[in-house]
C-alpha cells in the first residue's frame, strides 16, 4: 500500500468530471463544455507527466486493495503519458471538426468518458480493474460508432464490434476465474511471481484466453472485418480507436507478460496468429484506394506484427511498436484530409524501373549483408542480441530490400541506387538503436526473451520464411502485374478474401437495425 498517491491515478477522475458536464449539455455549442473538454484532457496529461516523475523519483507504485488495485510501474506510466497526450490531441481537433453538430455535447462526453476509461486500463493492477475497464470502453466506444446511427453502415460495424469486443470480454473474464483457481489471486504483480515457478493446466488456459482476448481486442485475423468498417463514425473517433484504444490487447499481454511467457503453446499462437494478420492486413491495405480505409487495413498490420512482437517474447519492443503506432496513426487519421489534397497535387509520376529476379536477388542479399554488419557492430556496443530480436530485425529489413530492389534495377539511376543502398543502413541502424532504447527503459521491468527450443526456433524459421516470400513476390510484382489472373487476385485481396462477408451472414441484417 502507498502513503503517497500516483498522481497519474486521478487523471481519469479529472476527465470524468469534464465529461458530466457534456452529458448535461448534449446539444448543439454547448457552452464552454468544448474548451472544459480540451483542458481535463490538458490536465490529464500534465498528471500523467508528474506521475511519471514520481515514479523516477520511486514513490510507492500500487493502490487500492483486494481484486481493486491500480498500478503505475515503467509500462503503465508510458502507456499514461501516451494515452493522455494522443487523447488531449484529439478532443482538441473536436473542437472544430464537431463544432455546429447536433449532438457536440454528448461527443465530447463520449469521448471524454472513453478517454477515462483507456487511462483506468493502462494502470490496472489486477484482472478485476482490467475487466471493468475493457467493459467501460466497449459500452462507450459502441455509442461513438453509432454517433450518427441513421446510417446503416454505422449501425453494421457498430453490431460488429460489439459482438467481437463482447467476445473478448468474455474471454478476459475467463482467463481471471481460470487464474483464480490455478492461483488464488488475480493480482496481475502476484500473478506474473507465480508463473515463474510453472503453470498448472488451469494456469495454462488462462494464458491461453489472454491470448485469445488480446486477439480479439486487436482485430486479429479472421474477426478484424469491425475495424475496417468504422469509417462512418467521425474521424477523431476512428484516431482514438486506432491510435489508442485497438492497442489496449496488446497491451494485456504486456500487462501479464510473465504470465503468458511461462506458456509456450500461448507464445506460439501469438507468433502465428500475429504473423499472419500483419502478412494479410498489410497485402489488403497495399489494394484500397480511400485513404481511411488503408489506414485501418494498416492498423489491422501493425497490431498482427505487435502480436508477433509479443510471442517472441520482445516486450520491450512491443510497447515500443504500440508508442510509435500511436503517434503516427493520430497525426495520420487527424491530418487524412491534407493527405488527399496532397496526393490529387502531385503531377503523375513518369515510369518506375522495375527489377528483375537478378535484381531483386541481389537486393537482399545487399540488405541482410549491410544489416548483418551492423548487427555486429551493436552486438560488440550493446552486447549480443536474442535470436528472436535477430530474426524481427531480418523481417524488417526484407521491407528495405523491396527499396533497394528498384535502386538495383537495369533502368534505375545511380542515384536512387546509392539512395536506397542509404535506406537500408538507415533502417537498420534505426532498428537496433531503437532497440537499445526500449531495452533502457523497459527491459528492467519485462521478462527477457526465452532461450530459444526446438518450437521456438521452428516459428522463427516459419516466420523468417513467411515475410521472405511476401517480400520477394512484393518485389517481382510489377513484373507479373497485367497478367490476366492478377487482376482477379487483386479483386479478391482487395475485399478481404471475402471473409468479413462472411461475419455479415453470420450476424443477419436484424441487430444493424438498433440505434443508438
Amino acid at each position: 500500500m502507498t502513503t503517497l498517491l500516483p498522481l497519474g491515478h486521478f487523471a481519469p477522475l479529472l476527465v470524468l468530471a469534464a465529461a458530466i458536464l457534456g452529458y448535461a449539455r448534449p446539444g448543439r455549442r454547448p457552452a464552454h463544455v468544448p474548451l472544459l473538454a480540451e483542458a481535463a484532457a490538458l490536465g490529464a496529461l500534465v498528471l500523467a507527466v508528474f506521475g511519471a516523475l514520481q515514479l523516477v523519483m520511486g514513490a510507492a507504485l500500487t493502490t487500492g486493495s483486494g481484486a481493486f488495485l491500480l498500478r503505475l510501474d515503467a509500462a503503465s506510466a508510458t502507456m499514461t503519458l501516451l494515452v493522455a497526450f494522443v487523447g488531449w490531441v484529439v478532443v482538441r481537433y473536436s473542437r472544430s471538426y464537431l463544432d455546429g453538430e447536433a449532438q457536440e455535447g454528448r461527443f465530447h462526453a463520449l469521448m471524454l468518458t472513453a478517454l477515462a476509461a483507456v487511462l483506468v486500463l493502462v494502470q490496472s493492477g489486477s484482472m478485476a480493474v482490467l475487466i471493468a475497464s475493457f467493459i467501460a470502453i466497449g459500452v462507450v466506444l459502441r455509442q461513438l460508432l453509432l454517433f450518427y446511427s441513421d446510417r446503416a453502415e454505422a449501425r453494421r460495424a457498430a453490431t460488429k464490434f460489439a459482438l467481437v469486443w463482447g467476445a473478448g470480454d468474455l474471454a478476459l473474464v475467463l482467463a481471471a476465474l481460470a487464474l483464480w483457481q490455478a492461483f488464488g489471486t488475480v493480482d496481475v504483480v502476484a500473478l506474473g511471481i507465480a508463473a515463474q515457478g510453472g503453470l498448472p493446466l488451469a494456469g495454462h488456459l488462462g494464458a491461453a484466453l489472454l491470448v485469445l482476448a488480446a486477439a480479439l481486442k486487436t482485430a486479429a485475423f479472421p474477426l478484424h472485418g469491425w475495424l475496417t468498417e468504422v469509417m462512418e463514425a467521425p474521424t477523431p473517433v476512428s484516431a482514438q480507436l486506432h491510435a489508442g484504444i485497438i492497442n489496449a490487447g496488446g497491451f494485456l499481454l504486456i500487462r501479464n507478460a510473465e504470465l503468458v511467457q511461462a506458456s509456450p503453446g500461448a507464445l506460439a499462437a501469438l507468433v502465428m496468429l500475429g504473423g499472419f494478420t500483419a502478412l494479410f492486413g498489410a497485402m489488403v491495405m497495399l489494394t484500397q484506394s480511400a485513404v481511411k480505409t488503408a489506414l485501418a487495413w494498416s492498423t489491422v498490420s501493425q497490431m498482427g506484427f505487435m502480436l508477433l512482437q509479443c510471442g517472441l517474447g520482445l516486450w520491450a519492443l512491443a510497447l515500443l511498436h504500440i508508442v510509435a503506432h500511436s503517434m503516427y496513426k493520430a497525426h495520420a487519421f487527424l491530418a487524412s484530409g491534407n493527405a488527399v489534397r496532397a496526393v490529387a497535387g502531385v503531377t503523375r509520376p513518369g515510369p518506375v524501373a522495375v527489377p528483375g529476379l537478378g535484381a531483386v536477388t541481389r537486393a537482399f542479399l545487399l540488405a541482410l549483408a549491410i544489416y548483418a554488419v551492423v548487427a555486429t557492430g551493436f552486438g560488440a556496443v550493446a552486447g549480443a542480441k536474442s535470436a528472436q530480436a535477430l530474426a524481427l530485425g531480418a523481417i524488417l529489413i526484407f521491407g528495405v530490400a523491396y527499396l533497394v530492389a528498384q535502386g538495383l534495377a537495369d533502368a534505375a539511376p545511380r542515384a536512387l541506387t546509392q539512395r536506397t543502398a542509404l535506406a537500408s543502413l538507415a533502417a537498420a541502424v534505426a532498428y537496433f538503436a531503437l532497440h537499445v532504447v526500449a531495452g533502457a527503459l523497459w527491459g528492467p521491468y519485462l521478462p527477457a526473451p526465452p532461450v530459444p527450443g526446438a518450437l521456438e526456433w521452428a516459428l522463427i524459421v516459419l516466420a523468417l520464411a513467411s515475410f521472405g516470400l511476401i517480400a520477394v513476390a512484393q518485389a517481382l510484382f510489377p513484373l507479373w502485374a497485367h497478367h490476366p489472373a492478377t487482376a482477379g487476385l487483386r479483386v479478391h485481396i482487395a475485399n478481404g478474401l471475402y471473409l468479413n462477408a462472411v461475419l455479415d451472414r453470420l450476424i443477419g441484417g436484424l441487430r444493424t437495425t438498433t440505434k443508438a
